[in-house]
């Protein structure tokens, strides 16, 4: 199984009810069809870098999942149907990704380095 990430914009128009469970809806639709989900985080409300649809804001969710490459299309097409979803963005990630996903984590990178702790004191 590969290991994929990947970001849904959804309509700022929604309560932030509707946009949980509209990533609920996506989310068991890949562990229906066999994914193991890695991890998911809500971004929340989030400035869009240019309009779409005439919107300036929407809902922002990441999820990291090991799928069968087949669920790939199933989900897309899903994503396209739903109404609520502004963009999408999957991505297969590579064997660097996939190590750096493990390191964000397990918290690697929100450690101080000894110099900086020194200098502090």
């Amino acid at each position: 199984m590969q290991q994929y990430e990947i970001v849904i914009v959804l309509t700022p128009l929604l309560s932030v009810d509707a946009a949980n469970e509209a990533n609920a809806k996506f989310s068991k639709i890949l562990t229906d069809n066999g994914a193991e989900i890695i991890q998911e985080d809500n971004w929340g409300l989030k400035k869009l870098a240019y309009p779409i649809q005439k919107k300036t804001t929407g809902y922002y969710h990441l999820t990291e999942f090991k799928a069968p490459g087949e669920l790939i299309n199933k989900l897309e097409i899903e994503l396209r149907r739903d109404e609520r979803v502004l963009r999408f963005l999957t991505i297969a990630l590579d064997k660097h990704a996939v190590a750096y996903n493990e390191k964000k984590r397990s918290g690697a990178f929100n450690k101080k380095p000894a110099k900086a702790e020194e200098a502090a004191q």
